[in-house]
């Protein structure tokens, strides 16, 4: 197992773009070549040793056997993890936009809040934060009608609006509250909300999956209550308690399930 470990030294208001940063690419080089590793800048090229102290141990003959480790105020760090395919990333502190962005496998850790667009796109893999996320988590990117298609995200606090925005597979659990809008556009997959939803699930949402065992705002005319359970299997899995079933959303002509707890 290799351990790559960054600490911040020079905090930056323009963000640091940290697509070349991930295990598969690392895993082999040496000390020398991790620390002249090219990050942008806003719209420069500069050497992540400009900003990061690194020390390394261990080696590894895959990716699957590397971890970095990022440490500091990583506010203004984008792009952590996109399009990443193996191995483990674990970063200290808050993170910026695009965190998990077209994941494909492997996992990241945030023990922290995340910024918006968390997992878009993402088609594989497992990422944890430990904190809140911003809005369009799991969702598709402007102009785009593809979401999240594959993989799991926990959130451990709170999420913002338009979580699962055009979903179409993967899992999304969220252990505290949720703001407006959730699994819009969704057409597969399984979102679990633990706590309370402000309004409006489920909108024009086509099939899959959607849990809340908090208190949800209001629920969209397309959804139509179907019955009370005891005790449902939902997902694979018994929930314990009283569940409200709904259908929709009818006003696309939906299929979708909507499960509330009593």
């Amino acid at each position: 197992m290799r351990t790559i470990n960054l600490f911040m030294k020079q905090h930056t208001k323009i963000p640091l773009e940290f697509d070349n940063i991930l295990p598969e690419l690392l895993y082999d080089k040496t000390d020398d070549e991790i620390e002249n590793t090219l990050i942008y800048h806003g719209n420069r090229r500069e050497n992540l040793s400009d900003y990061f102290n690194i020390t390394t141990t261990g080696e590894a003959s895959s990716g699957d056997e590397c971890v970095i480790i990022i440490n500091g105020n990583l506010d203004r760090v984008k792009y952590i993890g996109l399009r990443m395919t193996k191995g483990q990333i674990i970063a200290n502190g808050n993170v910026d936009m695009h965190l998990g962005a077209q994941m494909q496998g492997g996992e990241i850790i945030v023990n922290g809040n995340a910024e918006s667009y968390v997992g878009r796109e993402m088609q594989g893999g497992n990422i944890i934060v430990n904190g809140d996320v911003k809005e369009f988590c799991g969702a598709s990117y402007m102009g785009e009608w593809r979401g999240m298609n594959g993989g799991c995200i926990l959130i451990n606090g709170n999420a913002g609006r338009q979580l699962g925005e055009c979903m179409s597979g993967g899992e999304i659990i969220v252990n505290g509250n949720c703001d407006m809008l959730p699994a819009i556009h969704m057409t597969g997959g399984y979102i679990q909300i633990n706590g309370n939803i402000s309004k409006w699930p489920a909108g024009q949402m086509k099939r899959g999956i959607i849990v809340v065992n908090g208190d949800v705002g209001e629920i969209l005319e397309g959804f139509t209550k179907k019955e009370v359970i005891q005790n449902p299997q939902i997902n694979g899995e018994y929930h314990i308690g009283k569940y409200a079933l709904y259908t929709g959303d009818e006003t696309v002509r939906g299929k979708a399930q909507l499960w509330i707890k009593q």
